[in-house]
């Protein structure tokens, strides 16, 4: 699901897009079409149509994972893009796309058009005085979000860290693959119990949290799946430390990153760097044992000093045993997946940057 940086992406892309003058008027909505209803937050097409028709837009922003269309009158539009969402600003004349869930027609001959393959994404339109972010934490790359404020929301708390930072009432914008480069970059375990940090530890997970959010706000996120923006995909993806490289060698250490799922979520950390305390390795040793690669073998193994001449690919090497070549194979074939799923995500994206965007 996109996270902070990439909302973040999306809404300033749309801000050039729908606003390209500083401070001047922006299009007015004449009319919607909905193709999905419950795209629509509420589930009533009509009620959504009749309700921006007319509205024209005066600011575009983002509230932790949604994006905020401000409109006249004080009205307001929330756009989640959940898993596959995508938003471009095209001609009203571009060919309709199969994956369109809503569009917006405009007064200038143009439309803003929601594209979402897996239909989870929702959009919602709130009158002045609704607030539909009660529930949200503060924002990580405000200003006024110091580390005094970071520590007054940390301390009491005795959850795991990864759950916590994924915790949109914690704070907003932090997910997966955020959650998992900031825990390696402070070298904090993802189990280990946010009381058991020190002032030091709380200081390094703060800044760190921060520093990788910015970073990947200014590389326009990672174009991993299906998330693409208005202007393209970002980059932040070739920087990434942990995030989906179970088995590779650690950057920073040589031994492999190792992979759990805490709750429905997958976690990629290095057991090297990020040791876990001995006063949680009782109550997280159910989830230890699911870990992969494990410990001591299997894919990644030895990463630190290199790979074996057993593990070299090719069935059948000299001296190697059946158990071994079933391990290449299965290396051969993940990888092999791995490529197949990158190489779909990213003509799924061209796809549906060809078909939308405007030349």
């Amino acid at each position: 699901m996109p996270e902070l940086p990439e909302v973040e992406t999306v809404a300033r892309d749309l801000r050039r897009h729908l606003l390209p003058d500083a401070g001047g008027p922006g299009p007015v909505i004449t009319g919607a079409r909905v193709s999905w209803a419950k795209t629509v937050r509420g589930e009533d097409p009509a009620a959504f149509t009749e309700g921006v028709a007319g509205r024209r837009v005066e600011a575009v922003g983002r509230r932790g994972k949604n994006i905020v269309v401000d409109l006249d009158g004080g009205a307001f539009l929330t756009i989640h893009l959940k898993m596959t969402g995508q938003v471009f600003v095209v001609p009203a004349t571009t060919p309709v796309d199969p994956y369109e869930r809503l569009a917006l027609s405009l007064d200038d001959g143009r439309e803003v058009r929601f594209r979402d393959v897996r239909k989870f994404g929702r959009i919602g339109l709130y009158a002045a005085d609704d607030n539909p972010f009660d529930d949200l934490g503060p924002e990580p790359l405000d200003p006024r979000f110091t580390l005094r404020a970071w520590r007054d929301r940390l301390r009491g708390r005795r959850g795991r860290l990864k759950p916590l930072l994924v915790d949109q009432s914690f704070v907003v914008g932090v997910g997966n693959i955020y959650a998992d480069e900031a825990l390696w970059r402070s070298q904090l375990h993802p189990l280990r119990s946010a009381d058991t940090l020190r002032p030091k530890d709380e200081r390094e997970l703060y800044r760190h949290v921060l520093e990788i959010l910015a970073e990947a706000v200014e590389r326009r996120g990672s174009s991993i799946d299906d998330y693409t923006a208005p202007d393209g995909d970002g980059e932040m993806q070739e920087r990434l430390d942990v995030y989906q490289r179970t088995g590779e060698p650690c950057v920073r250490c040589g031994h492999p990153i190792r992979r759990i799922v805490i709750g429905i979520r997958a976690t990629h950390f290095c057991s090297w760097c990020q040791r876990l305390p001995a006063a949680d390795r009782a109550a997280s040793a159910r989830l230890l044992a699911t870990m992969t690669p494990r410990p001591g073998g299997g894919a990644g193994a030895g990463a630190r000093k290199g790979r074996r001449w057993v593990d070299l690919d090719g069935a059948g090497s000299l001296g190697r045993s059946p158990d071994e070549d079933g391990r290449a194979r299965e290396r051969e074939e993940r990888a092999s997946r791995t490529a197949r799923t990158k190489a779909a995500a990213a003509a799924r994206r061209a796809a549906a940057r060809a078909g939308t965007v405007m030349p």
